[in-house]
């Protein structure tokens, strides 16, 4: 007598890496984190390569958009290549991803103005949101939970490669190659991606017979767009309460609305709504946003502080976020580990939940006479708060949706993730600059105070040493200013994702003996004995 093969519980077919050589896995691994690597690289090179382009194309008041369009194409499109991932077979999209994120990267440094620019950015971003979706979701599919662990180390490691090296292969491109290098590189980096990818990686071939959910993916595109556009002018191109901004908040609104209700009816949906009944599926999402908010608006505002407060250059700026990106490389390979050994996760988002809170605390009391290895220190601080939290969320994601879902699923933890950095940015931000704005007007006086504000360019940390040495001085107690408001109001908003991490349940990982013991028990009592 034996037994059939069968599907698990959840319906899915048994884990692809069950007879996986570690080896193998590794390779393909490899493969991925080159992709992964190009859609967290450019930003980070482009940004520093912007000046030289608005000298070279003119257009300065369109400088937001080439930024923006990849964002918004990038947030708009990650649901639906994690769908279609779901529909088609995960190989294909994801190759077709990186062809479409490569077109866009060799038409961007084509360009010949601004306009063509950020069309081109567009397409690059579009490709973009296939990239994190595919990468996530093909690990999800390949490696059980359990086993996923062990290698969180190198998805951190590429994040703090990114991070670190973007600005200075950034600059180096630009003042060697010039400015369109920085979109030239991506190609050899994507070709080795996709030789790789296509050699070493084999996943079952599916071809779905339903029909796409056009009118959910229309309302989801809709809605995700007016909540990026709204984060990203409100308190910069238009006031918070202006009719634009309204209006966005409106259209947003109304789209989300008209989302969920078509999607209960629709028979496959683009963003099937019954992931969001698993209490842990729901909680991790919440604690991503706030990841999100968090490790993105820190991003943002610590170079400026270094760079305005405590003197360094643009490029040393990047270096000394190197206690934070190491500490969270560091904490994310040894929780990883731990969860591999123990199957244990929940003491990590909550431990990681409290340490980013703490980190943030601590970086509030930040002022114009702290040193840089003090900085650093809190920025260690924050960076094993994320490091336990970064890729134990997306585990926890994956975990708790059913492998025909494993797309939609990696696609939503990390859309939230990405709408959580957008709110991060615009909040924070408009709690930096309106502070900025009221210290130096108390340092200056009404007049000086708000032309010197609202002046902008003039504050740019490369013009600072010229300015009169009362001006520096109102500047750098400005910045800290703000920086005690970001970070103050940055942890009390963390606060919620800590409290979300009380309520997890520690459900057996896939892969796991218990997880593995309790499916094999179901399978049985559900099959029939073959004989």
């Amino acid at each position: 007598m034996g037994m059939s093969r069968t599907a698990t519980p959840t319906g899915e077919i048994p884990d692809q890496a069950a007879g996986k050589k570690p080896a193998s896995v590794r390779m393909v691994l490899f493969a991925l984190m080159i992709a992964m690597l190009l859609a967290m690289l450019d930003n980070m090179i482009v940004g520093t390569a912007m000046p030289t382009i608005v000298g070279e194309l003119g257009g300065l008041s369109h400088l937001s958009w080439v930024v923006t369009a990849y964002t918004l194409a990038t947030a708009a499109s990650t649901p639906i290549w994690g769908k279609l991932g779901d529909m088609y077979g995960r190989k294909g999209v994801f190759l077709t991803s990186i062809v479409i994120f490569l077109i866009g990267s060799a038409l961007s440094g084509m360009a010949q103005d601004m306009g063509q620019l950020i069309g081109f950015r567009a397409v690059q971003g579009l490709g973009a949101g296939g990239l994190m979706v595919g990468v996530m979701a093909i690990i999800g599919d390949l490696i059980p939970p359990r086993e996923r662990g062990k290698y969180q180390g190198m998805m951190a490691g590429v994040m703090a490669v990114a991070m670190i090296g973007g600005p200075l292969v950034g600059g180096t491109i630009t003042d060697h190659l010039g400015w369109r290098w920085s979109f030239y590189i991506n190609l050899p980096l994507g070709a080795i991606a996709l030789v790789m990818i296509t050699a070493v990686l084999h996943l079952p071939k599916k071809r779905s017979q339903t029909r796409i959910d056009y009118a959910g993916a229309a309302l989801l595109t809709v809605g995700i767009t007016s909540l990026v556009l709204l984060t990203t002018w409100g308190g910069t191109q238009y006031e918070w309460l202006s009719k634009q901004i309204v209006g966005l908040g409106v259209l947003a609104v109304v789209a989300l609305v008209a989302f969920v209700l078509v999607e209960r009816k629709v028979s496959d949906p683009v963003l099937p709504l019954r992931i969001f009944r698993n209490g842990n599926f729901s909680l991790v999402t919440v604690i991503g946003f706030l990841v999100g908010f968090v490790m993105f608006g820190s991003m943002t505002f610590l170079p400026l502080y270094q760079q305005s407060v405590q003197g360094a250059s643009a490029t040393n700026s990047g270096l000394l976020l190197l206690p934070m990106l190491l500490s969270m490389m560091a904490v994310s390979l040894f929780a990883g580990r731990i969860t591999t050994t123990t199957g244990k996760y929940k003491i990590f988002v909550t431990v990681g939940g409290g340490l980013i809170t703490a980190g943030l605390v601590l970086l509030s009391l930040m002022d114009t006479t702290t040193t840089r290895f003090t900085s650093g220190l809190y920025m260690a601080v924050l960076g094993a708060g994320m490091g336990f939290l970064m890729q134990t969320t997306m585990l926890i994601a994956q975990n708790s949706v059913e492998m025909r879902d494993m797309g939609v699923g990696s696609s939503s933890a990390t859309l939230f993730r990405t709408i959580g950095g957008s709110f991060g940015v615009a909040i924070m931000g408009a709690v930096f600059s309106n502070q900025v704005k009221t210290t130096m007007i108390e340092k200056l006086g009404p007049v000086a105070g708000e032309k010197m504000t609202t002046g902008g360019a003039q504050m740019d940390p490369k013009t600072l040493p010229s300015l009169p040495a009362a001006v520096k001085d109102a500047y750098a107690h400005a910045v800290s200013s703000g920086t005690h408001q970001v970070f103050f109001w940055g942890a009390l908003i963390s606060v919620i994702g800590f409290a979300a991490a009380w309520f997890l349940k520690e459900v057996p990982l896939r892969g796991g003996p218990a997880a593995d013991t309790a499916e094999a028990a179901e399978a049985a009592e559900a099959e029939p004995i073959a004989v």
